[in-house]
């Protein structure tokens, strides 16, 4: 999130934020608690399933667990 609503502010945050809202987030959520549930799964997921192509392909946390310098595509 940027201070001032500029996207070009911080696009890292921006691009996460973007995957999180299109790609696994729900759009209608019955309450506030399955809301907060579903972001939660949604964050776990990103950060332990999804693959991330700037990474070769790996986890988060595959890549944050990594030693050493992690080559970029």
């Amino acid at each position: 999130m940027t201070q001032n609503g500029d996207p070009l502010e911080n696009a890292l945050a921006e691009r996460v934020n973007g995957i999180l809202k299109d790609e696994l987030l729900e759009k209608n959520h019955k309450n506030h608690k399955q809301a907060i549930c579903n972001v939660s799964v949604a964050i776990s997921t990103y950060n332990y399933q999804r693959p991330h192509g700037s990474i070769n392909y790996l986890t988060s946390i595959e890549a944050h667990n990594m030693s050493g310098e992690l080559k970029r595509r």
